[in-house]
């Protein structure tokens, strides 16, 4: 704790910038995140039926949950499942003891639906909506996404009772094509996938984070360590966010007050997030790139002055 607290005051900083915790703080409004939230404020307005997003691991679906709750308005109650690998009756129990309805642990699967039933038309009557968000929903057995779907039946002759959003990795799209749950599939009203950060988008991320964080000079990365960030992270946050970290420490461990390629290149080879091969060809690759850009800088000032 003390040498995090120095390495904040090296730099300036009143947070870690580069958490991999989802602190919604640090929610960047910019690209496919910005489009994903608005999505799902729109589709939450409309009141119906499904919403599904999805999105490679790393990409920041658990922050965007996060921040899509936050943003609800006081006509909504929210329920939030984060672990949904639960048999049908558990997840019942688990939406019955977010929304608050008391239940008895031996309660039958039927008794709990009927128990949540009647919560949300009283909600209803009081004017309020219910949302409930599944977070890595991939992992949603079959069984489930069943009982799933029957809740979703649950409505009254003007809106559904309950709307839900899944979030999940790309291999929710291959479970909702099975052909046993079709009918879940078709319910789908909204849906938007989350893609990578592009070269500029990794710029203004990694400006972001720093100014959330206190950062208040004006560069702290250079534009060439934040290339190889691009490069080395394939856009993806969480990785961004462990590779500008350990660069980070690296600097300050060196007394640097900025971060430079040969911190990130170091970052690179102590990750294991990225495959052995992988670091290797990349770190080749950015080095020859680096020593090419340096002999043209220099051919042209040679020519220049020449």
């Amino acid at each position: 704790m003390v040498k995090m607290n120095m390495y904040k005051s090296h730099f300036g900083l009143q947070e870690t910038p580069f958490g991999i915790t989802p602190d919604t703080s640090f929610f960047f409004s910019f690209g496919s995140h910005l489009k994903a939230l608005n999505t799902l404020l729109v589709a939450a307005q409309s009141g119906e039926g499904f919403i599904k997003i999805t999105g490679e691991v790393g990409t920041g679906k658990t922050l965007l949950c996060r921040q899509f709750l936050k943003l609800l308005g006081d006509d909504f109650v929210s329920a939030y499942v984060p672990n949904p690998f639960l048999e049908p009756r558990t997840l019942l129990l688990v939406l019955a003891d977010d929304l608050g309805i008391p239940q008895e642990k031996d309660s039958e699967q039927h008794e709990v639906l009927k128990a949540i039933n009647l919560h949300l038309l009283k909600l209803a009557r009081s004017g309020k909506r219910v949302l409930l968000c599944i977070d890595e929903a991939q992992a949603l057995p079959i069984e489930t996404l069943e009982a799933i779907r029957l809740l979703s039946n649950l409505e009254t002759e003007k809106r559904k009772l309950l709307q839900i959003v899944l979030f999940g990795q790309p291999e929710l799209d291959r479970r909702l094509a099975r052909n046993e749950i079709r009918q879940l599939a078709q319910r789908i009203s909204f849906h938007y996938r989350l893609r990578a950060l592009t070269w500029d988008e990794t710029h203004f991320y990694i400006q972001h984070r720093l100014r959330v964080a206190g950062y208040s000079e004006v560069r702290l990365f250079t534009r060439t360590a934040i290339f190889i960030l691009w490069m080395a992270s394939a856009g993806v946050p969480r990785v961004l966010n462990i590779l500008a970290n350990k660069a980070m420490m690296l600097s300050y461990g060196e007394g640097r007050r900025s971060v430079g390629a040969l911190q990130v290149l170091a970052a690179i080879q102590d990750t294991e997030a990225l495959p052995l091969f992988k670091r290797f060809v990349l770190t080749a690759k950015i080095a020859s790139l680096l020593l090419l850009t340096s002999t043209l800088v220099i051919l042209g000032l040679s020519w220049k002055n020449g």
